[in-house]
């Protein structure tokens, strides 16, 4: 089952990124042409290994409900693994990169999805697919800053095979700008906090 990216009504086409592909492994991982300004990005918020926050918490909380799903992460993408800032629904706390589900959303720039993982080629090998946590559906919206630069995703995982419906597909991508709004302010606060 391949992925699929949907736009709101009304929105621009959806535009896939042109893509370079990272050192080979078992798995295939997909890297942006913009990777080094992407991984520039990421490290300027400072937010990676970072502790927990009730604030971004509170978003993957309420993406698990809206959605139904039993999992949902905020996501960010290292130059060599996806670490989970925010998790409901699972003890991971980082996956290699080339495992990751949010690798190849990160190409994307509206909502990626993939309905059924054991039946997708692309990660039906993968040991997240046939192990714990035993992911079948995948939905993740990029988490894009104002350079367009995708730092990770907000994602619901579902052990069952899925789809979001029209509702869900709209709130996961306006929960997503509240990441983004919040990553923004944090920033702003470090910087002044630095600047006094």
């Amino acid at each position: 089952m391949s992925s699929q990216a949907n736009s709101a009504p009304g929105s621009t086409p959806t535009r896939k990124l042109a893509v370079d592909w990272g050192v080979p492994t078992q798995f295939s991982i997909p890297m942006p042409k913009n990777e080094k300004e992407r991984v520039t990005a990421l490290e300027s918020y400072g937010i990676m290994d970072t502790p927990p926050e009730q604030e971004f918490d509170d978003i993957t909380q309420l993406a698990s409900y809206i959605c139904g799903t039993p999992i949902a992460m905020i996501s960010l993408v290292a130059p060599n693994r996806q670490w989970f800032k925010s998790k409901v629904g699972t003890t991971l706390s980082e996956t290699r990169r080339d495992l990751a589900f949010c690798a190849h959303a990160i190409m994307e720039r509206d909502l990626f999805m993939v309905k059924d993982a054991s039946k997708d080629p692309r990660f039906s090998h993968n040991p997240l697919v046939q192990t714990d946590p035993n992911i079948r559906f995948y939905a993740g919206m990029p988490l894009v800053t104002r350079e367009d630069c995708a730092l990770g995703t907000l994602c619901v995982v579902d052990h069952e095979p899925r789809e979001l419906t029209p509702e869900q597909q709209e709130a996961l991508r306006a929960l997503s700008r509240l990441v983004m709004a919040q990553l923004e302010y944090r920033r702003k606060l470090a910087r002044v906090a630095s600047n006094p």
